[in-house]
Order: structure tokens, then sequence, then C-alpha cells
């Protein structure tokens, strides 16, 4: 997949009061359960990890969980320890940055990022999940699939349509030869059984749990198979456990057309700055007529239509895009600026890694069974096309590969969160990548949970990000095991305003875009969550 009445953002964060359990200081770290392997700690590969000094290490995990014995696989586990007296330890507290098949071995530093040190109790444990990045083995199938100029996505004919199917085809064909044996065992449960052996392995009775995206999808089957083990978690961008995956697909685009449409009445709004349009239509209609001259002539000769729709895709995930993405918009096509595209696709699309995309689709394309006719893919696409054009046929292709994917597909857990004692989930209400019903559903399904909304927002999983209404209330649970009173209704628990839209007028623009997303965000392909 490529891979939600305002109240005021300093609300009292209410909390009803914890039980003793939630208040609990977990015990010490202690030796590996019985029959668990161990980490061998040593230093880590990379520099940010090792200036913080954090540890590094694979642990060996079956690659069939139904036989324990049998071949091992290595899951590549990253450690920095809590800075705090013993008295105030809070356990470990893994984190995943979503995907599927983003790394998330880096991300033990978010820990930092919690205000008022609260992250500090923790020992914070990234991980790159299986097939993933630093592990044994890494996926990949193709490192080439992405390199511009790419077919053109929208199937105006059949030839167009018979491109893209042989493409898909091989693709899956591709990763079944790279993939051999991994490629049955690259489900969610799969993770979350890694996540259990991380956990026996760190000697740790429980674990602490902070997703995004479709790491919140990760939190809420773990909490449905292990809800003993779950101490606390917060889930931010919460995937809609109804719609895994094909119809969370297509509402995705749906949602994507209206966030790029808010970028472009933002475009628009500063036409003094970049003179693409007095008007969000006049963008709109701009941004279609630069991208049909690209049909002819490719921009450096890689950037052709879809690489055009890839970049600008960004502008409906985050809002610390918007002013690069404008420059590169308006350089392109008032100046015709081809260095400048050429490096926006180099940056944001990223040819020549297709690691995360074959991780994406191993897990994606067996967690459920995908519908096998074509013929409904093509109906539902092109009636989703009708009312959001910008990127349908774009994430239609993302996914094919899944109508021949070489693996057997499994069935999806049911989530059950009514065991799961405290769990906080997070949303911001205009997330195109993970619509706001998928927070409310969560909530539906956990009803020890709690859930914030920052309202008004588009940018995808952004806690943590600077919203002091957002992160001080995830800071005081994370301290105290406090959660905002749950409301009756359906509805947030604690509603926060979005921050304002980045102002390219300001002197400090650039300077106040917010912290490269490279550390908690997905990476910069298409993803779901």
């Amino acid at each position: 997949m490529k891979g939600l009445v305002l109240f005021t953002a300093a609300a009292t964060v209410l909390a009803v009061a914890p039980t003793s359990s939630a208040l609990a200081a977990p015990a010490a770290p202690g030796q590996p359960e019985a029959g668990a392997a161990g980490i061998p700690w040593g230093q880590c590969a990379s520099p940010g990890l090792q200036r913080r000094g954090a540890e590094c290490g694979l642990l060996s995990v079956p690659l069939d969980y139904s036989k324990p014995n049998g071949k091992k696989i290595q899951i590549a586990v990253s450690r920095i320890k809590a800075k705090v007296a013993a008295k105030d330890y809070q356990g470990i507290m893994l984190v995943n940055p979503g995907g599927p098949g983003a790394s998330g071995l880096t991300l033990s530093v978010l820990g930092e990022f919690v205000p008022n040190g609260a992250g500090e109790a923790y020992d914070w444990i990234g991980f790159d999940p299986r097939g993933v990045g630093s592990s044994v083995p890494a996926l990949s199938c193709d490192p080439d699939y992405f390199n511009g100029p790419r077919p053109e996505y929208i199937p105006w004919n059949q030839n167009i349509e018979k491109t893209w199917l042989n493409r898909s085809k091989g693709y899956a064909k591709d990763c079944g030869t790279a993939g051999g044996n991994l490629l049955d065992h690259m489900t969610t449960v799969d993770s979350v059984n890694d996540m259990e052996s991380i956990r026996k392995a760190l000697g740790a009775k429980q674990i602490n749990f902070y997703g995004f995206s479709y790491g919140t999808y990760l939190g809420q089957v773990y909490g449905t198979l292990h809800p003993d083990k779950v101490r606390r978690m917060v889930l931010d961008g919460n995937v809609d456990v109804r719609k895994v995956w094909y119809q969370a697909n297509l509402d995705q685009d749906v949602n994507f057309e209206r966030n790029v449409k808010i970028w472009f009445d933002w475009l628009a709004k500063y036409d003094s700055v970049y003179h693409l349009g007095k008007t969000g239509k006049q963008v709109e209609l701009r941004w279609y007529a630069e991208q049909n001259k690209l049909r002819a002539k490719p921009a450096g000769g890689v950037v052709g239509p879809d690489e055009w729709t890839d970049i600008f895709l960004y502008s409906g995930y985050y809002q610390s895009t918007w002013l690069e993405l404008a420059d590169a918009f308006a350089g392109w096509a008032n100046d015709g600026n081809t260095d400048v595209i050429v490096a926006a696709y180099e940056d944001y699309i990223g040819p020549g890694d297709d690691n995360g995309y074959a991780v994406y689709n191993a897990v994606q394309c067996t967690d459920v069974q995908w519908p096998q006719s074509w013929n409904q893919w093509e109906r539902d696409n092109w009636r989703t096309f009708l009312k959001a054009p910008f990127m349908t046929w774009d994430n239609a292709w993302y996914n094919a590969p899944c109508l021949y994917w070489p693996a057997k597909a499994s069935k999806p857990v049911k989530v059950d969160g009514s065991k799961v004692k405290s769990v906080l989930f997070v949303g911001t209400t205009l997330d195109a990548a993970t619509p706001w019903e998928g927070s409310l559903e969560a909530r539906r399904r956990f009803p020890n949970g709690s859930l914030i909304a920052e309202v008004g927002q588009t940018t995808h999983a952004n806690s943590l990000n600077g919203n002091a209404c957002v992160d001080d209330a995830i800071a005081d649970y994370l301290a105290t095991g406090k959660l905002p009173a749950r409301k009756n209704g359906d509805r947030p628990d604690l509603s926060c305003d979005a921050l304002p839209q980045p102002d390219p007028t300001a002197a400090s623009a650039q300077a106040k875009a917010l912290r490269a997303d490279s550390l908690t965000r997905e990476p910069l392909y298409p993803v779901h969550h």
C-alpha cells in the first residue's frame, strides 16, 4: 500500500486512576527464558547508534515456528539501555516503524524524543523484521524494479495492462526464486513470534511496544495472541484490521486524493511564492499538465508520469515534505529545472533497492488471500479511479504481485484486545495511509485502551513530532501508566489541534521543517500504514 469540532491543543489530559499493575515497575532484565537463544551483543554498524552507545546483535529464531528445532534465520536487534536507577526501570520497549518492510534497527533512538525524559526509563529495542535490512537473509527480488521511466500506470489500453500484469508476474516469480522457503514464513504472525523470541532472549516477563503504521497491526495481533505479555503499548496510525489488505488499499486511494488536494490548496495560498495557480483547482490542472508533458519526454530520461506521481505522493504522507516538494514542482514547471525533479525522484523513490518492497509483498500477499480474479481488481480500481485518479493505478500495480505470489496465503488473526490491560492509540484525523476509521476500530476492539486524535492533521503517524498536546500525553502514559479517561461513545478520548501548516514565507521556513522522517517513519516508497 502506499504502505483522521476542533478542541484546544492545551486540553487537559484527564486520566483514569491506573491499576497497581500498570504502575508497578518491572523486574530488572534477567536471563533468557529456558530454551531461548540469547543475543550476542557487539558494536553497531550505524554511526548514529554508535554515538548513542547502542549495542547490536543477531538473534537466531526458527524459520518455521512449527518446527522450533529446524532451520534458523537471524533477526538484527539493537538496544539503547535505560538511563535511570534500577528502582525506576520500566522494562524493554520494542519499536516498529511500519511498512511492512521498513527497517527498525535504528529506531532504538526513539526514546530520546519522548518529552520530559520519560523515555529514559526503558531499554529501547530496535529490530529489523525477518527479511528486512540487516536481518539474515534479507529479501531482494529485482533491485532495478523501480528504475524510471516505467510503463504508464493508467491502463488506457490493453497493451499497458498486459505490460503491467507481466511485470507483476515477473516480480513475483523473481521473489519465489530469491526467497525460497522464506516466503512461506513472512506473515504478521511470524513477526509477532519473533517479537516473542526477542522478549524471551532478553529475559523480560512483558514487553512495552511502540508501533507506527503497519507496526500498529503488529501490536494489535501481538496483543490478541499474547495479552498477558503486554505491559504498555503506543500504537500510532492504526491499521483497520477489518480491511487487511485489499480493501485497505482502495480506501487509501480515496484518502490520498483528498490529501493531495489539500496540498494543492496550500500551494495556491502561496501563489506569490510558487506561481503554480491561485486556486487549488488551477494548481491541480497544472500538476496534471506537467505530468502529461512527461509522457512524451521523461525529465532527465528517468522521470516519466509514474515517477512524477510517486514523487508527489509524499505530499499526502507528511507535511514535512511540503516545502521541498513545492520547490521541486515549481522548479520544474516554471523553470524547466531537470536537476531538481531528478533529485526528487532519487530522494523519494530510491531506485536500486527493492528490499522494502519485496518484504511488503511477502507479508501482505500471505497475511490474507487477495482476490485471485484480475477482473475484480480491474473493476474495483477503475471505479475508484473515477473519484480518486491521483494514485489509484499506482497503488494497484504496487500490489499486483499478490495476484501471482508463489507462497500460500494464510488467514488473518481475528483481533481481540479485550484481555489487553493498557494501550494508547494515536491517530491523525486526515491520515491517508491509515485512515482515521482504523483508529476508531482499534479503540472499539481494545476496551482498556484510549485514543488521542490530532485533529485536522494530514501527516501520517505523527506522534513525537512536536505537537506538545499529543507528545506530553504519550510521555505521561509511558512515565506513569495513566491513560486519558475513556469517554462514552465512538470517539477519541483526547483531541489535540494540529500544528499550523508550513509557511514558506517565513525566513526560517526550511530550518523549521520537521526533523528527518528517517528516524521514525516509513521508508520512502508507497506503503500502507
